[in-house]
C-alpha cells in the first residue's frame, strides 16, 4: 500500500519504521528533516512538503497537539488540499475531542475519510509493534486498514463511528496513567519517610497486589528517579490533563483528580522541568515531604 507518514518523533519514527518493514511504500514528512535520515536509509521516500503526500492512499499523522495537527491538515497547502477523494487520514495524535470533530468534518467536505487512532504505549512499544490502538471512524475504513493496525500494534479497540470517541477514550486513559504515577509517588514518599526503601517497597507491590505493567514500568521510573530522556514529556502530560478537563467540562463530569494532576504538571513547568518524562510528577511528593520546594531533578 502507498502510505504517507507525518511526524517523526520517537513514536512516529517507530511506527513508520514498522510500516516500512512490512513491505509498504512509505513516504515521510517531518518539519525537522534530519529526523527522517534513518527511515530514508531503510527505504522510505522523504519529502519536504505536504504536496508529496498527494498520491498516498492513507496518511498517518503522529503530532504533538491540536495546533500541530490543524496546521498540517487545515493550513495553506495542508493535507486537506493534497489528498485525493477517497483517501484516508489516520490521526494517531492525542488531541482534543473538539479537534477530532473538526478534522472529521473538514475531511468529509473533501470526500476524504478520517479515522482517529490514538495509541497507548511508549517509543519502545512503537518500534516493536506492541502498541494498543484505540480507533474510531467509518467502520468500512477501519476494516480496510486493520492489516496496517495489526502491523503497528498488538490489539485494536474500535470505539464506534464518531472519530472523537477514540480521543475521549485516549484522554481518559492518560488521566488514569497519570493518576497511577501520582499515587505511586505519594505512597513511596510515605513509606520512605517512615524508613522503608522505596525500591524494596515497589518490589513488594509488583510481586503481589499490583503485578501489572503500568506499576512495574512507571514504578521503576519513579523509584529510580529515571526521568531523562523522556519517553513522554511532562509538557505533553500537562496538555493532556488540560484536554481531559475540557472534555469533562463539555460533558458536565466533575474530575477533581484531573485538576490536581494538571497542577502537578504545572509545578514541573514552573520549575523549567517539563522536558522530563511525565513520570517525574511521581517524585514531587517525596521532595515536599523532605522540605524541598524545587521540582524533580
Amino acid at each position: 500500500m502507498n502510505i504517507g507518514f507525518i511526524g517523526l518523533g520517537r513514536m512516529g519514527s517507530g511506527m513508520a519504521g514498522r510500516l516500512l518493514a512490512a513491505g509498504h511504500a512509505v513516504t515521510v514528512f517531518n518539519r525537522s528533516s534530519g529526523k527522517a535520515a534513518a527511515l530514508q536509509a531503510a527505504g522510505a521516500k522523504v519529502v519536504d512538503s505536504l504536496s508529496g503526500m498527494a498520491g498516498a492512499e492513507v496518511v498517518f499523522s503522529m503530532l504533538s497537539d491540536d495546533r500541530a495537527v490543524e496546521d498540517i491538515v487545515l493550513g495553506e497547502s495542508g493535507l486537506l488540499q493534497q489528498l485525493a477523494p477517497g483517501s484516508v487520514h489516520v490521526s494517531c495524535s492525542t488531541i482534543s475531542v473538539d479537534c477530532a470533530r473538526r478534522l472529521a468534518s473538514a475531511h468529509a467536505s473533501k470526500q476524504q475519510h478520517f479515522l482517529s487512532a490514538p495509541v497507548f504505549g511508549r517509543p519502545d512499544a512503537a518500534a516493536a509493534g506492541r502498541l494498543f490502538l484505540v480507533v474510531a471512524g467509518p467502520a468500512e475504513q477501519i476494516t480496510a486498514l486493520q492489516p496496517l493496525f495489526d502491523v503497528l500494534g498488538q490489539k485494536t479497540f474500535v470505539m464506534g463511528e464518531a472519530a472523537e470517541s477514540a480521543n475521549l477514550v485516549k484522554l481518559s486513559g492518560n488521566f488514569l496513567l497519570a493518576s497511577v504515577i501520582e499515587s505511586l509517588g505519594e505512597a513511596m514518599a510515605l513509606v520512605e519517610k517512615g524508613g522503608v526503601d522505596r525500591r524494596q517497597y515497589l518490589e513488594m507491590l509488583v510481586s503481589s497486589i499490583f503485578d501489572v505493567p503500568v506499576y512495574r514500568n512507571y514504578g521503576a521510573m519513579v523509584a529510580e528517579r529515571r526521568f531523562d530522556p523522556a519517553g513522554f514529556a511532562a509538557r505533553l502530560g500537562q496538555k493532556d490533563m488540560r484536554l481531559v478537563l475540557a472534555a469533562a467540562d463539555e460533558l458536565a463530569v466533575p474530575l477533581p483528580f484531573a485538576s490536581i494532576l494538571r497542577d502537578r504538571f504545572l509545578e514541573l513547568a514552573a520549575a523549567g522541568k517539563d522536558q522530563l518524562d511525565w513520570s517525574a510528577i511521581g517524585s514531587l511528593a517525596a521532595r515536599h515531604a523532605a522540605g524541598k520546594d524545587d521540582a524533580a531533578t
